[in-house]
């Protein structure tokens, strides 16, 4: 007799594999793009901002209020009665004093860039549960803000930058209490002076919102 045989086919196993995540994109840090364009349209709201808080600058410019000061305490009375009603103006010349001092001194603005890029990059918007790997050596978070702090002390102290910094901030000053001791504020409405004290350009930066949140970003790194 011959042997029966079966006449349902031989079932082959079938694998069913698993996509399977590399594990190098599992340890992917999140990426940080979306962090500094909040950052930076945090700051960009903050300056116009504040810059809407100047006065006219045809009051600042406005020759016939200018007179020479009867003293010393005349022109210190001055400056301040003016600074008072001109605060965010006079911060904005600083600025632009600033800006051209750096627009003329390349290496100082490439330095600085180059610097801001590092802390930004670096430390405020890196994990600071990842170590920093430079050349096959880890650092951890203290050692990259170490480091970082270093760079930034030998950056504006051992280079031209600091000198150039300073030069501006000397000039730019100098501007300012020159217009304060000139600028006669007579003509000025300082009869709210004590409310200008808490509403000026810096108290509107410390009490803003997107400074809070830029400083929640910040405290959160320490």
């Amino acid at each position: 007799m011959k042997p029966m045989t079966s006449s349902t086919p031989a079932i082959l196993p079938i694998s069913n594999p698993q996509t399977t995540v590399p594990s190098a994109a599992q340890s992917q840090p999140p990426i940080v793009t979306p962090a500094i364009s909040t950052f930076i349209s945090n700051i960009t709201d903050t300056v116009r901002n504040g810059l809407g808080q100047r006065r006219p600058w045809s009051e600042l410019i406005d020759r016939s209020a200018i007179s020479r000061p009867d003293s010393i305490t005349d022109a210190t009375q001055r400056i301040r009665k003016n600074y008072s009603y001109f605060r965010v103006n006079y911060f904005a010349l600083i600025a632009i004093v600033l800006g051209i001092s750096l627009l003329t001194n390349p290496f100082s603005l490439i330095t600085l860039a180059g610097l801001l890029a590092a802390w930004i990059f670096l430390y405020l918007f890196r994990p600071s549960d990842q170590p920093l790997v430079v050349f096959g050596r880890n650092y951890s978070d203290k050692e990259t803000l170490g480091l970082l702090i270093v760079a930034s002390l030998v950056v504006i102290f051992l280079t031209s930058v600091g000198s150039v910094l300073i030069s501006a901030l000397m000039v730019g000053l100098a501007i300012v209490c020159c217009h304060g001791a000139f600028r006669t504020p007579e003509d000025l409405f300082l009869d709210d002076q004590d409310t200008a004290a808490s509403t000026g350009f810096l108290s509107f930066l410390a009490g803003s919102s997107s400074t809070t949140k830029i400083a929640s970003v910040v405290a959160g790194r320490v």
